[in-house]
């Protein structure tokens, strides 16, 4: 598969525009009328790629940009940037779809605002978790212990992205619940924060950050969850697909590919751990292929659950 950049866009998009007036001039020299054939399907998809660092939604995207293009549809993958710019720009019809929908609380408040300009194609995992995490041996077990034990942690608490729903949580309702005001609130990313982690790890410092389950963090490194017994991060939740308004009815074989695609909880990990364990994140694309190997009939199944055996 190819993963491409706004510029190949931009590209295709031109030479699209070629073509209608190749074909434009074709009516004129008294070609067929054909305006009463259906128009042939556009092949062309747009998928936006989570903030960097978003395991789950990386393994899912990179899955379905491979499988797509095996059976014929052009696939252009982009860096979509802040979560609320993904959210504004599928609404907008920029991107056809986005792969790492958590509803439906973490990014409910997205919903909420631009549900109406999108479409839910399917939810594909159901375990989907908010954690605070910290180091194995660190000296809590619960976040209300946290304030107390403020110190041991450098009176910081490690976040990702400004626009994740994580984030929102965490400043909204964990931090008021459980009386962490004094602390230190980073917002950064989600590779700043992995790099903070495993720094800390390195060098025997307590540390505390934001995360979520699924992450091939959790075998990566000795952490465990803090607990949370005023459930401020939530149940569990599903991840799921969404689409530009519209996306069903341009592209209805996909669509119902999506509605019946699900991963386990062994497949998700096992695809993870290819993709950011063994191969660092490097090659996404190549770990696709080597799941696929190890999996050879995932396709066939989301098919057969689809009704297109």
């Amino acid at each position: 598969m190819r993963a491409r950049s706004r510029k190949t866009l931009t590209t295709v998009a031109t030479g699209t525009a070629a073509l209608l007036v190749l074909a434009a001039c074709a009516g004129d020299d008294g070609g067929d009328d054909t305006s009463g054939d259906a128009p042939e399907e556009d092949r062309a998809i747009t998928i936006a790629l989570p903030p960097g660092g978003w395991p789950e939604g990386d393994a899912a995207t990179y899955l379905w940009a491979n499988l797509l293009e095996s059976e014929g549809y052009d696939v252009t993958l982009e860096s979509g940037g802040d979560m609320g710019v993904i959210y504004t720009a599928v609404a907008g019809g920029d991107y056809d779809l986005f792969f790492d929908a958590w509803l439906p609380v973490t990014h409910g408040t997205y919903l909420d605002e631009y549900g109406d300009d999108m479409e839910r194609l399917g939810a594909w995992y159901d375990d989907a978790r908010l954690t605070i995490a910290v180091n194995e041996d660190a000296p809590i077990t619960s976040l209300t212990e946290l304030a107390d034990n403020a110190a041991a942690f450098d009176s910081r608490i490690v976040g990702i992205e400004p626009g994740a729903g994580l984030t929102r949580i965490t400043k909204e309702s964990v931090i008021p619940t459980y009386g962490l005001d004094g602390l230190e609130f980073v917002e950064s990313s989600t590779p700043a924060m992995l790099a903070e982690l495993s720094g800390a790890i390195d060098e025997g410092r307590d540390v505390v950050v934001t995360l979520w389950r699924p992450h091939w963090a959790y075998d990566a490194f000795p952490i465990r969850d803090l607990e949370d017994p005023e459930g401020t991060l939530g149940d569990a939740e599903n991840i799921e697909v969404v689409g530009r308004s519209g996306f069903a009815d341009d592209h209805p074989e996909v669509a119902s590919w999506l509605e019946a695609f699900t991963l386990s909880g062994d497949q998700l990990f096992s695809l993870e751990n290819i993709m950011f364990n063994e191969n660092d994140g490097e090659n996404p694309e190549g770990s696709v292929e080597q799941w696929l190997e190890e999996n050879p009939d995932f396709f066939d199944q989301v098919k057969d659950a689809a009704g297109d055996a």
